[in-house]
C-alpha cells in the first residue's frame, strides 16, 4: 500500500487495516517456520506497510 492510498483513509479504516496487517504478518511468520513461504519478500513488505500506516497516524495527531 503507497503512502497516498493511506493517506486517502480515516483513521478508522487505516486502523482496521492495520489489524488485518498484524494478522497477515502473523501468518507469514508461521508460513515461513513450515517452510511453506513462497516469496521470502513478504514479510518484510508487510511490515513497512505497517510501518507506513503508524507514520501515518502519527502525522495527523501532530
Amino acid at each position: 500500500m503507497k503512502m497516498y492510498e493511506i493517506r486517502a483513509l480515516t483513521d478508522d479504516q487505516i486502523r482496521e487495516e492495520l489489524d488485518k496487517s498484524y494478522q497477515e504478518l502473523m501468518n507469514l511468520r508461521f508460513r515461513d517456520a513450515t517452510n511453506q513461504l513462497t516469496d521470502t519478500n513478504q514479510p518484510r513488505k508487510t511490515r513497512k506497510d505497517i510501518a507506513r500506516m503508524l507514520t501515518c497516524l502519527r502525522e495527523r495527531e501532530l
